[in-house]
């Protein structure tokens, strides 16, 4: 099988969002496997490892209006989330601990966790609707309880995030396939002709 897909993503993108509802279908098709990574874009959680992104862009009436416009597009469940945007340190952690031990769990993990922010409403910044995501999945309670303080698990995200600002990621989603990155949900088209045709 040919290079995977990195996938990297915020759980409070909207953007990242609609992504995750794609690109696995996408890799598929093209015979590629999807390498998942949560990264923090939180600006006030520098020391978190978060990367820095204007917020006031992703509060605009533009993206709001956008997001709605292309969840209808591509026919995937949105609802507007409260508050917007929110700390999602203690998601990204869980996720890290789980893609380490196994990646389909924390795959599965994600896809949760979103939907029960941009389509539930859930705050997803409570530790307390995580792990009732975690138990809705049948994985262990207390694993992921200590996740979100286990100073392994957050050494180990800061590395995932330096890691990805290194390799040239600013947002999510931000793909990147044989060195090649593609910014945003909007790229999906082009990453889709490079996995079909080809460096172009």
């Amino acid at each position: 099988m040919s290079a995977p897909i990195d996938f990297y993503f915020d759980f409070s993108s909207p953007y990242g969002y609609l992504a995750s509802e794609q690109i696995d279908a996408i890799a598929e098709k093209h015979g590629r496997n999807v390498m998942w990574h949560a990264i923090v874009l939180d600006a006030h959680f520098q020391p978190q490892g978060g990367m820095r992104i204007p917020s006031a862009l992703m509060r605009s009436e533009y993206v709001r209006r956008d997001v709605e416009r292309s969840a209808a597009f591509f026919e995937i469940p949105f609802k507007e989330p409260s508050p917007y945007p929110l700390h999602t340190e203690h998601a990204a952690r869980a996720f890290q601990w789980l893609s380490d031990r196994n990646p389909d769990e924390a795959r599965a993990f994600a896809h949760a966790v979103y939907r029960a922010y941009f389509v539930d409403g859930r705050n997803i910044a409570e530790t307390a609707v995580l792990l009732e995501i975690t138990e809705a999945l049948g994985l262990d309670r207390d694993d992921i309880s200590a996740a979100f303080s286990d100073a392994g698990t957050k050494a180990r995200l800061k590395a995932e995030i330096d890691l990805a600002e290194a390799r040239g990621v600013f947002g999510s989603p931000f793909f990147i396939v044989e060195g090649e990155g593609f910014w945003g949900n909007d790229r999906l088209p082009q990453l889709e002709r490079w996995l079909a045709k080809g460096p172009y």
